[in-house]
């Protein structure tokens, strides 16, 4: 049984605590946050762009909370922590929960600086500790179901491939504080945008080139972002996303994709199913609900920590260059 501490009880916090309650080889032992208080709270308030969750105050209304995580290391020994704090707080919180030899989870983006995510990447490896991102969208089965198209082959060669994700800003738990410390959370292309810039160059490689805009919100200087990838030898890549709407505006991501022998489309808008069109028809195919990929998520690191085993399927040095990816969104 692996124990577990959640560092940060917003959204992401609420959302792995569920998945450690519903694994069988996980335990919650301790919850950090700034205001443990509203720690319950906080359960029955707007949390995030995303329904992901359902859990209940009676669920978590015997698990130990924390507002030092020092004092929560020495006082649970968890064997592993979840780290989702917002970004500008990861790099110094994960120094302190590796070196006190515990394996970390972190929320992506990992850093905004590259330079502390090798640091982080060489102290795990130092402790021999498991140092893992979530970039949940590589555990997402639509998203997988396009994976496996593309390195399949079964429709013949992608041709084209146009990812977008789209939400309303931001403003629940210490979001709208952000505002004021313009840039600190690496803004959508860091924090949204990176799902999909991380999911495509995990399948198809860095593109060799990038062209890209972007415009300016209240997060950062990047609150949308329009690119086009290019590959030598593969497809063209359109990605796009941002959060420059108003509060309300429903949460939307999805792909299209065109390949030699079938077009495809996914929304999350219709998560039930993937629609593949051809010449000849149109058919939808069942693939199941891409919310699952925070549960399939904690089971493979909960996996990769009993076997003492690298997270193969998302290391840290693969999230390292999505994020210096990211940079070359930029116009210099």
């Amino acid at each position: 049984m692996q124990k577990f501490a959640i560092v940060g009880f917003g959204f992401m916090g609420i959302t792995h605590a569920m998945s450690i309650l519903n694994h069988p080889g996980a335990q919650l032992v301790a919850i950090v946050d700034l205001d443990p208080e509203k720690v319950l709270e906080n359960l029955g308030q707007e949390a995030g762009n995303l329904d992901t969750v359902a859990l209940k105050k009676e669920d978590i209304s015997g698990i130990h909370t924390y507002t030092s995580l020092e004092k929560c290391i020495v006082e649970e020994k968890p064997d592993a922590c979840i780290l989702s704090v917002h970004t500008d707080l990861h790099y110094s919180m994960a120094i302190q929960i590796l070196e006190s030899g515990i394996h970390v989870f972190v929320e992506k983006p990992l850093v905004l600086d590259p330079g502390q995510g090798d640091k982080l990447i060489e102290l795990a490896s130092e402790r021999d500790l498991l140092l893992m991102v979530g970039h949940v969208v590589r555990f997402m089965p639509p998203y997988l179901k396009l994976k496996d198209w593309i390195e399949s082959g079964e429709f013949g060669e992608l041709s084209w491939l146009s990812m977008t994700r789209f939400t309303g800003l931001p403003v629940w738990g210490q979001w709208k504080e952000k505002q004021n410390v313009f840039g600190s959370t690496g803004g959508a292309l860091f924090d949204l945008a990176i799902h999909d810039i991380d999911f495509v160059q995990w399948v198809l490689g860095k593109p060799d080139s990038i062209e890209a805009t972007t415009l300016p919100g209240k997060l950062s200087a990047h609150d949308y972002i329009c690119a086009l990838w290019k590959y030598e030898s593969g497809p063209d890549v359109k990605i796009e996303g941002g959060h420059r709407f108003h509060h309300q505006f429903p949460f939307e991501a999805g792909f299209s994709a065109n390949f030699e022998k079938a077009s495809i489309k996914y929304s999350s808008s219709s998560p039930e199913h993937i629609t593949i069109a051809t010449d000849a028809e149109s058919l939808q195919v069942a693939v199941g609900n891409a919310m699952e990929g925070y549960k399939e998520e904690l089971g493979y690191f909960v996996q990769c920590l009993d076997r003492k085993a690298k997270p193969e399927m998302c290391l840290p040095e693969s999230s390292i260059q999505s994020i210096r990816i990211c940079y070359e969104h930029l116009s210099e």
